[in-house]
């Protein structure tokens, strides 16, 4: 049997792969599909068919998500923090084919959202299908689905580092070695093969690689306005689109295709009154990057994207915000860099800025980061995504000052991630306080191992008994299975369904011994085995209870019980001294005899602070064996 840790790092490397190979295919597939209804409009007296295009492309995707994946729907960040916060939500393969086709659709209509934040919601769920394939413990699938998200932002962004930085800053803030281990094998697989089918090779990121970024001392201020001004538009952006997805759901009250074909129609009629460059979601930074365009131009393409984005992710449509918020960097980078240089021109002072260098060389870039850091409140993130982008190291400190700002001040004026507040709208509360006593009872859980977990004081059965005298055995004591111990040494489990099944005839009762009828080479764990592996082995095999061996002696035992007990210790803070003799603190035994189902359960309760969890296991061993549950 592969372990769990090993397990992981293997669907590590196959999840960088798939997740590889689904961006790259989203990336062509949006392409081609985008430059379809781009050629089209071109023509003479076409551009008519820009809101045409919008409404049928909007309305088909929302069919798909309707009928193939509901939970393909939105940019997919929130639906991965809901899964690695280990609450209830749909990660598939199913939910990974529809997320992929139904944002190539969006993007080719002309919605103003982006592929990369999905690659983050295709990556996972292509994860969790991994995990269902290969079924690991809870703990474990959350790491994979780490590792699968940040292999699909890598790959969408061909930027290894950031998918990496992302994970920890945003998603699941753990820092562990085999999160950390899984999430940069993933990751570096995930960018080395979107490279490789990229048509860029294993080279620096070609996307912006000819910028030569510029900066002096008599620039700070202008970062500093930057990211003031990112820190402050990108607040309102985010408290856009909250408002914009409340609004969607109290006052349109269509299907989702309706909702996004109606966003589609309307970003349409709003792209085909704009000029041609603006057409092409892609298209615009480059403009802004070299310059070729006037700033007035630039501040137009910044209030149209700001608005038709506000439209298209309220309606709900599959489509992330990361291109969006670069691209509204850029433009917001592109006015304030072109303004400062106007302002060197007109008072004569020497601010830094050469004339010979275009502005957006240094302030689309740095405004690019900073806007991203005031959205998604990752400004570590933000600066490592640009710089991996334009391998420019002249960028580093202007990003830094822009991104840390418009951090700082958007955080200020509206605080909160924005996936939490969304998730709120569906009764999810991820907020830090909670997530931070979520992970300090985690943290205390994972401080468990078989030998915190086990029995000492262990009732062996030897090999070579005879049957009648197991019977005894089985009679004088409360256990419905013992180890078998020859020598020494742990060579097998025999319960009391095996001793029934054997035992209908007496003449076997003499004659058979229980290293006849035992199973041998029981299921076992180290005393240093995680809770994480005792439960997995315990729930993957269908057992009731698990040797714990150094070696192959035996020297102590573990039941559901035991576990039961030891969590609630450790919630409630009671300490247990290991290799004592006495009781469980929470004892779970069979009574009077039931009423409804096979048995009754007595749940001593102790700590009020622990009952939620103690029930929740009690419930699902009571269930298991449908069992009756009484309460003390």
């Amino acid at each position: 049997m592969l372990r769990p840790k090993r397990l992981a790092i293997f669907e590590a490397c196959g999840i960088g792969i798939v997740s590889g190979l689904a961006a790259v295919f989203l990336r062509w597939g949006s392409g081609w599909l985008a430059t379809q209804r781009i050629n089209v409009a071109s023509h003479p007296n076409m551009a008519w068919t820009l809101p045409l295009i919008g409404l049928g492309g909007g309305w088909l995707v929302g069919l798909l998500v309707e009928w193939v994946a509901p939970s393909a729907a939105g940019s997919g960040i929130p639906q991965v923090k809901t899964a690695l916060a280990k609450e209830s939500v749909t990660l598939n393969l199913r939910v990974a084919i529809a997320k992929l086709l139904s944002v190539i659709l969006v993007i080719g209509s002309g919605l103003n959202l982006g592929r990369q934040g999905p690659t983050v919601h295709i990556g996972a769920a292509l994860a969790a299908q991994f995990d269902n394939w290969m079924p690991t413990s809870p703990e474990y699938r959350r790491q994979l689905l780490a590792a699968g998200a940040a292999a699909g932002l890598a790959a969408g962004f061909n930027a290894p580092i950031a998918g990496i930085l992302f994970v920890v800053e945003e998603l699941i803030h753990d820092f562990s070695g085999l999160t950390l281990g899984t999430a940069i094998l993933s990751s570096f697989i995930g960018a080395v093969v979107a490279r490789l089918l990229g048509d860029r090779g294993l080279s620096l990121n070609a996307i912006m690689a000819e910028s030569h970024a510029h900066f002096y001392l008599q620039d700070v201020p202008f970062f500093l306005l930057l990211g003031l001004l990112a820190g402050v538009l990108g607040s309102i952006f985010s408290r856009g689109i909250f408002t914009s997805v409340v609004c969607n759901r109290r006052f349109l009250k269509k299907g989702l295709p309706w909702k996004i074909g109606l966003a589609g129609l309307v970003s349409g009629l709003v792209t085909m009154l704009l000029p041609q460059p603006y057409w092409d979601n892609i298209g615009l930074p480059e403009f802004l990057r070299q310059g070729q365009i006037p700033w007035h131009f630039a501040l137009i393409g910044f209030l149209v994207k700001f608005l038709l984005t506000l439209i298209a992710a309220g309606s709900g449509a599959p489509g992330g915000i990361f291109a969006p918020a670069l691209i509204l960097g850029s433009s917001l980078g592109f006015v304030v860099g072109t303004l400062a240089l106007q302002l060197q021109l007109m008072v004569g002072v020497p601010l830094g800025i050469s004339p010979d260098i275009s502005p957006t060389a240094t302030y689309a870039l740095a405004g690019m980061g900073a806007f991203f850091s005031a959205v998604t409140k990752g400004p570590i993130t933000a600066i490592v995504i640009v710089f991996e982008m334009t391998t420019d190291f002249n960028l580093v400190l202007p990003l830094m000052i822009s991104s840390v700002v418009s951090y700082l001040t958007s955080d200020w004026l509206y605080s909160g991630s924005i996936y939490n507040r969304l998730l709120s709208l569906q009764g999810i509360q991820l907020e830090q306080s909670s997530a931070d006593d979520g992970d300090q009872r985690g943290r205390q859980l994972t401080q468990l191992t078989a030998e915190t977990l086990m029995q000492p004081k262990v009732e062996t059965l030897a090999k070579q008994m005879r049957l009648r005298d197991a019977v005894g055995a089985f009679a004088r004591s409360h256990h419905r299975g013992f180890p078998v111990i020859y020598q020494g040494k742990l060579v097998g489990i025999v319960t009391q369904t095996d001793l029934a099944e054997t035992s209908r005839q007496p003449t076997t009762l003499d004659r058979l011994t229980l290293g006849d009828i035992m199973t041998p080479h029981p299921v076992t764990v180290k005393p240093t085995d995680p809770l994480s592996h005792v439960l997995y082995l315990l729930n993957r095999f269908k057992i009731s209870r698990l040797p714990v061996t150094e070696g192959q002696r035996l020297v102590g035992i573990i039941t559901r019980a035991d576990i039961i007990r030891a969590e609630s210790d450790k919630l409630g803070g009671y300490e247990r001294t290991i290799g004592s003799t006495h009781h469980p603190s929470y004892v779970v035994y069979r009574t009077q005899a039931p009423r409804i189902g096979q048995g009754r359960l007595l749940v001593l309760l102790r700590n009020p602070k622990t009952v939620p969890q103690l029930m929740r296991i009690a419930r699902a061993i009571a269930r298991d064996r449908q069992y009756e549950i009484d309460c003390l």
